[in-house]
């Protein structure tokens, strides 16, 4: 089991910073991360959000691989229908060269009309496109006719999905399945059984927990971030829709004070705590990759800070030994 950062790069105007400077802090925070018992870093990607959400991930994954040595690289999840196939094998091979054969390429079909739009992309056709998609970059992997080729023989592909569509689209493919969605294990490992017999499915995504010193304190400076990224998933999502009265982005109805810690449920809790939520839900998972949020739009740098430390420090440890 491999333990990551999620990053989305949100740059809020109540807490702005200078934009070169809070991505190369961020490249920096990776190389101490990684020092520290970090095993990987999960870039996702949106289009027009206000607060400049992460919208080119495998260009950012180009510059953390020339600064890391042992983080493995993903996305999680890029969006395969607003693409050819072909630029993004090429790119994410790129960045395998650059890293030295580190990259985790996650993708998944999107859900904003708007982003649609601006890529000329046929959104009501996303599910067909991100399989299509993932089996074409595959395949100009395996011919080499996407060149240069990754360093990497078989680079892992994820398919990101929170439904039993996304499970069955990968489990067709005999790739891994980026959510860690426990009603989800069935229909994928029973779809990959059919499609690809002897091939073990392997699973991934993330942990929606910060971790703390002292969980209440850090609750109340977290809470205004949280309620802007909820808030506006929820608007931008909505966006080209009328679906009516929008779920709650209140801080207090997000929090989940246990069980399985899934978006949107969202908690701040000690190393203690988070392994007693992530034991009975991992365990009877094939749980390669779990990550957990770096920063919750633009929180405090010493929240984050102290988060990673715990992470590598204390948590990752056991729950390496968890899995072993």
């Amino acid at each position: 089991m491999k333990i990551g950062l999620f990053l989305d790069m949100r740059n809020p105007t109540p807490w702005q910073r200078d934009w070169h400077g809070l991505y190369e802090g961020w490249i920096e925070r990776l190389t101490w991360a990684e020092s520290i018992g970090i095993d990987s870093v999960w870039l996702t990607e949106h289009h027009l959000f206000a607060d400049g959400y992460l919208s080119q991930p495998l260009t950012l994954a180009a510059a953390i691989a020339a600064r890391t040595e042992r983080l493995r690289i993903g996305t999680a999840i890029l969006q395969a229908p607003l693409r050819p196939a072909i630029d993004i094998a090429e790119q994410a091979a790129t960045v395998d060269i650059i890293s030295g054969g580190r990259v985790e390429l996650g993708l998944g079909a999107g859900y904003r009309i708007p982003e649609w739009r601006a890529y000329g992309a046929d959104g009501s056709r996303r599910f067909e496109l991100l399989e299509e998609r993932a089996a074409e970059i595959r395949r100009l992997w395996e011919s080499g006719e996407a060149t240069p080729p990754p360093v990497q023989s078989r680079p892992p592909i994820w398919i990101g999905g929170e439904g039993p569509r996304g499970a069955r689209i990968a489990g067709r493919l005999g790739e891994g399945l980026l959510a860690l969605i426990p009603e989800l294990l069935t229909p994928y490992r029973d779809t990959m059984a059919e499609h690809h017999p002897g091939r073990q499915p392997t699973m991934g995504g993330c942990a929606n927990l910060i971790l703390a010193d002292d969980p209440e304190a850090s609750w109340q400076r977290i809470k205004p971030h949280l309620e802007h990224q909820w808030r506006t998933y929820f608007e931008y999502g909505d966006e080209g829709r009328d679906r009516g009265l929008l779920p709650s982005a209140d801080p207090e109805d997000l929090r989940r004070r246990e069980g399985p810690p899934l978006l949107p449920g969202f908690d701040v809790v000690t190393p203690e705590a988070a392994l007693e939520r992530l034991e009975p839900w991992l365990a009877p998972l094939p749980a390669e990759h779990v990550y957990f949020w770096g920063s919750i739009a633009g929180m405090p740098d010493d929240l984050v800070h102290r988060h990673i430390e715990l992470l590598g420090g204390e948590l990752a440890p056991r729950l390496r030994s968890l899995a072993a």
